[in-house]
């Protein structure tokens, strides 16, 4: 992994608690959250698109210039 991509010392921690409070759940609790962090993960990567086209100029219509 390279340095741009590297987690932080706080975001490794998170980690960490993440994965010990896992181990503590039901495979049907797993599953539930695993089904809930992909989602959140599409929802943040939408968002990051709309930014980047705003930011970008790219949501312009062209019609009303």
């Amino acid at each position: 992994m390279d340095q741009s991509t590297k987690l932080t010392l706080d975001q490794e921690f998170s980690l960490r608690l993440f994965a010990d409070q896992v181990q503590h759940m039901s495979r049907e609790q797993a599953q539930e959250i695993l089904i809930e962090q992909n989602t959140l993960m599409m929802v943040r990567e939408t968002m990051y698109l709309e930014l980047l086209k705003h930011e970008w100029k790219l949501d312009l219509d062209f019609d009303s210039l």
